[in-house]
């Protein structure tokens, strides 16, 4: 589709009645397999595109105007544009092609001379670009494969995520990517997913597979979005917990309330008297009114990440460890709450399993030596 509606948008743009040059150039379809296939990849870039393929036939075209013998111009051609490339930070494999349709293209391209790299090189290129980026993000593939913006510490200090701090991390990918002369088909953070994906199997296949229904706490306290504020702090400190699952009977889990969220909107004080905060009390002396929460609906936390009960205690590592959080509902396929997790239960099922593995490393040399 991609390459129909480049030929048909060139065909409508440039004409084909008395035009003698190519409206679909050759090296289009190696470029599609790039934008197609290998979104991410940092040879499928629109720079790469553009850049490449109009850098490569203005190289050509010099190159079949300066040098007679065509065999010569072409290879000049292709090592030129190479370097060229590189140095320019576009670099894509079919503008190679591009360089060699500019010297070898038959008379009609050499006729065209620099208008060659205009047109058909630089409006292919443009209009494949644009369907490549419709049907990528269509189809739910981030495109163009921006580097994404590194994660800060949800405490807003220096100290790097603790999922960073230890194994792989993004500056031993780049240290070493370093160290080859080469480029390197594939973006350092698609490679840094991919590792970090590959050591949780590797953690799955050492620990053993811990499921979340295993760890997690069954007898659930929680609390609907009509539920006083009151209601919920005396849940909250009876149970000697921080957080709540907000649930209805419809739609079940619909969000959470903790302790953050309280203090957050200054909704209670430390003896759980609703009380106003400091702007409430300025709007009161304006003759204002103020809308002092009332309802747990008021302060709950709506966007809420959840896991099921078979999901492995691995994957919930990540996100409380990153992410800062410290509770994660379990649910049902019916999203109804049936459990969940704190950082604590996570803790002491990950302490368990090292603990069993230690002594079962221990009772095997023995079993060997009797």
């Amino acid at each position: 589709m991609g390459v129909l509606l480049t030929g048909l948008v060139s065909t409508m743009a440039v004409g084909s009645g008395d035009v003698s040059l190519p409206l679909l150039i050759a090296p289009m379809g190696a470029s599609a397999v790039l934008l197609f296939a290998a979104p991410t990849s940092p040879l499928a870039q629109p720079w790469s595109i553009m850049g490449g393929n109009m850098i490569a036939a203005f190289i050509g075209v010099s190159c079949a105007l300066a040098i007679g013998d065509p065999v010569v111009a072409a290879a000049v051609a292709v090592a030129l544009a190479i370097a060229t490339m590189m140095m320019m930070g576009c670099l894509h494999p079919p503008s190679g092609a591009v360089a060699l349709t500019a010297v070898l293209g038959g008379p009609a391209v050499h006729e065209a001379g620099y208008w060659f790299v205009l047109t058909p090189v630089g409006v292919n290129s443009a209009l494949i670009l644009l369907v490549a980026f419709a049907f990528n993000n269509a189809t739910g593939r981030r495109y163009p494969h921006l580097a994404p913006v590194a994660a800060t510490n949800p405490h807003h200090t220096a100290d790097p995520l603790p999922t960073q701090r230890l194994g792989v991390v993004p500056e031993d990918l780049q240290a070493v990517l370093a160290q080859y002369d080469e480029v390197v088909n594939i973006s350092s953070d698609v490679l840094d997913e991919l590792l970090h994906q590959a050591q949780i199997r590797a953690y799955h296949r050492r620990s053993g597979e811990i499921s979340c229904s295993e760890v997690m706490s069954r007898d659930v306290a929680t609390v609907s979005p009509q539920t006083s504020l009151r209601e919920a702090w005396r849940l909250l400190l009876e149970h000697r917990i921080k957080a709540l699952p907000v649930v209805t009977e419809a739609d079940g889990l619909v969000g959470i309330v903790t302790q953050t969220d309280f203090m957050h909107n200054s909704a209670l004080g430390r003896n759980g008297q609703l009380r106003f905060g400091f702007g409430d009390k300025v709007r009161l002396v304006l003759g204002g009114r103020s809308k002092t929460p009332r309802i747990v609906a008021d302060i709950m936390t709506r966007r809420v990440q959840s896991a099921l009960p078979e999901t492995m205690i691995a994957k919930l590592v990540p996100p409380m460890a990153d992410m800062g959080l410290h509770h994660m509902p379990i649910v049902n396929e019916r999203n109804r709450v049936v459990g969940i997790v704190t950082q604590s239960d996570l803790i002491a099922a990950l302490f368990q399993r090292h603990t069993e593995q230690a002594s079962a490393e221990e009772e095997s040399p023995r079993a060997n030596v009797a």
